[in-house]
């Protein structure tokens, strides 16, 4: 009976269960799960529009070529347009700063706060954004970017959160002006790693790709097209990314990385203008003597040798930051607070009405390089001219009752603690272009002297020749960025910036000569002092390892 109970039990509950399917058979029948979607054929034509426009997009460019190539021209045009914009909002936030101090003109104490504040406040704004939202933010980026070309997997320098916070923090760093002496070249490469990245992803979808090496290939192409959109200049760009960034360079990125920097530098010429961004007027017949080759020479030599105390010094302050106690502490958890006390620091420094008089503090980075590109001769301004008291373009550089020798000394001097403190800010931070600026101020004041000892040529004498000091700057720019970068890529950068081919010879010798100065005793660049601070893989040295 029991086992009747049971078999009866199951049987009565298989025909309930068959009698309830039957019971909710139709109103499954009359509503099924996908027709309460609104617009049901609607959605389903335009589903399939897409995927026809899409197979025949994928097709058209097949035939041009492939969805690569138009990724590396998307690559280069969007990288253009983000610097242009980037570009255009500093300049506004810079003429918003300086337009504020100059309508605070009597008040020392209120120029003070707002010359000190504005930098500060926009220091602490970018490291804010570091720390509590992307801490792989901060810095230049470069280094990382090496040891991602090398091989090494670190997919969160590439995030769509790391490209929003670099952005924004980007902008804030380059808006406090020449006070905190920092630019935009490392974090932008990293900026144009990351856009790379993502439309490495796209043309993958797009065209179905899945050659082996098309996601280092798109990061060597978009490394190229970051440096070429920021000055405009790209074989200088190739040849940058080329030396600082790729441990190897294969022959078939060539092609496209020519192609997304030569797209990328003429969209920025576009929108900014066909000009180099910092045109010189040298004279072309003849550019020099032959005797000033020598001067070329020693000029290389000296920024050589002042790039190889700047990096030790560097080296010096990475070291300190990872030992001392309270510099830990601060840059680990109060970095905003500490970002903005040493902006601040900065500013009271380059106040105009203090030292800051004597170190043209007034003048913006790109002001500070057109000045010091100057081909006219400061030293022999004379003060009874009529001309003395209109504003030329290095006006700051000669405050009243001091020499442009004594401004350009204290230039160096400053900016050279500077330049290494500055290196310990947690914000995200180029380092290139103030090194080019310093070298070309090493250049003026080299050129500057020798203009003043050596007598003037003669108008009446076309074979005569007069020395332009600009030249000497255009010359310390390119060999020492170089040095202190170990490569020789500045050399053509300064040419394709200023347009200027007349000393193409004097700075390739002086950038030659500076890097042979700074690669004696295999000292690393700054890029490599940054690499073993942070303890990022890199290629061992050839000669340690292959020591016969």
């Amino acid at each position: 009976m029991e086992g009747f109970d049971e078999s009866s039990h199951e049987s009565f509950s298989k025909s309930r269960a068959a009698g309830n399917q039957r019971l909710t058979s139709p109103n499954e029948s009359l509503l099924p799960d996908d027709r309460w979607k609104p617009c049901l054929r609607s959605r389903a034509l335009v589903k399939g529009q897409s995927a026809g426009c899409m197979q025949q997009l994928s097709r058209a460019l097949g035939a041009l070529g492939g969805a690569e190539w138009a990724g590396f021209m998307a690559l280069g045009l969007l990288t253009a347009v983000i610097s242009f914009f980037m570009d255009l909002s500093v300049s506004k936030l810079l003429a918003a700063h300086q337009w504020l101090y100059t309508r605070l003109e009597g008040h020392m104490a209120l120029q003070l706060l707002c010359w000190t504040l504005y930098p500060a406040a926009l220091c602490a704004v970018a490291s804010s954004f570091s720390q509590h939202i992307c801490p792989h933010a901060t810095g230049s980026g470069l280094p990382e970017i090496r040891a991602l070309l090398a091989g090494v997997d670190m997919p969160h320098y590439l995030s769509l959160t790391n490209l929003f916070v670099k952005l924004l923090g980007l902008t804030c760093t380059l808006a406090a002006g020449s006070t905190l002496f920092l630019g935009k070249v490392g974090p932008f490469v990293h900026l144009s790693t990351m856009v790379g990245a993502y439309l490495k992803n796209l043309c993958s979808l797009i065209g179905d790709n899945k050659r082996d090496g098309a996601g280092g290939e798109m990061l060597v192409v978009a490394a190229a097209a970051g440096v070429a959109s920021c000055f405009g200049a790209p074989v200088s760009g190739v040849l940058f990314s080329m030396e600082a960034m790729s441990s190897h360079f294969p022959l078939k990125d060539y092609i496209p990385c020519f192609f997304s920097a030569a797209c990328g530098a003429t969209t920025f010429r576009l929108l900014s203008s066909l000009e180099p961004l910092f045109k010189t007027h040298f004279p072309e017949s003849p550019p020099f003597c032959p005797q000033e080759i020598i001067l070329f020479a020693v000029l290389g030599v000296a920024c050589g040798v002042v790039s190889c105390i700047y990096l030790s010094l560097h080296r010096w302050m990475l070291g300190f930051t990872k030992t001392n106690r309270v510099l830990i502490h601060m840059l680990t958890t109060e970095k905003a607070l500490y970002s903005a006390a040493l902006a601040f620091f900065l500013a009271l420094l380059t106040f105009p009405h203090s030292v800051g008089q004597y170190m043209a503090s007034k003048y913006t980075m790109k002001q500070l390089l057109t000045s010091l590109l100057d081909e006219s001769q400061w030293s022999e301004r004379r003060p009874n001219s009529s001309l003395a008291a209109q504003p030329t373009p290095w006006s700051e550089w000669a405050p009243p009752g001091c020499s442009v020798f004594v401004s350009l000394s204290c230039f160096l001097l400053m900016k050279l603690w500077m330049l290494v403190l500055v290196c310990t800010l947690p914000v995200p931070a180029g380092y290139f272009m103030p090194v080019f600026v310093y070298g070309a101020a090493i250049g003026r004041l080299v050129g500057e002297g020798v203009a003043y000892l050596s007598p003037n040529g003669d108008p009446s004498d076309p074979a005569s020749t007069s020395l332009t000091p600009g030249g000497y700057a255009l010359a310390g720019a390119a060999a020492f960025s170089g040095a202190a970068t170990h490569t020789l890529s500045p050399a053509l950068l300064a040419l394709e910036l200023t347009g200027q081919l007349t000393h193409a010879g004097p700075v390739l010798l002086a950038t030659l000569l500076a890097n042979a100065v700074a690669r004696y005793g295999q000292r690393p660049s700054f890029y490599d002092n940054i690499s073993l601070s942070k303890r990022l893989p890199h290629l061992p040295s050839l000669l340690r390892v292959f020591p016969g």
